[in-house]
């Protein structure tokens, strides 16, 4: 059973920054990209960004891609978002979830999910 756990989530100032964090628990973390989502009240959940195994190759949605970071330190179980110059439209909860195959950009292809971290950007 693998864990994730979100952390770093908080009310900014809009133009403000934070930098989210997802620790994953077990042995297999190196083995496996990582993305996350994002889900504002009343809308689908949507992709934000994935990162595969090793670090090397990112992808990221065209909408957040200016400001908007993914990174991963597999030593530490870890994979992170840096979300930068955050407007009123980034509010939603962000999950992070394992990826189960090369590349993932739909929610169906993902199988372990955490239980998100709540991002609210006031105007």
């Amino acid at each position: 059973q693998v864990q994730l756990v979100e952390s770093g989530g908080g009310l900014v100032q809009a133009g403000g920054s934070l930098r989210l964090s997802c620790a994953a628990s077990g042995r297999t973390f190196s083995s496996y990209g990582m993305g996350w989502f994002r889900q504002a009240p009343g809308k689908e959940r949507e992709f934000v960004a994935v990162i595969r195994r090793s670090g090397g190759h990112t992808y990221t949605s065209e909408s957040v891609k200016d400001r908007f970071t993914i990174s991963r330190d597999n030593a530490k179980n870890t994979v992170y978002l840096q979300l930068n110059n955050l407007k009123p439209e980034d509010t939603a909860v962000y999950y992070c979830a394992r990826c189960t195959r090369y590349a993932c950009t739909r929610a169906s292809e993902y199988d372990y999910w955490g239980q998100g971290t709540q991002v609210t950007v006031s105007s």
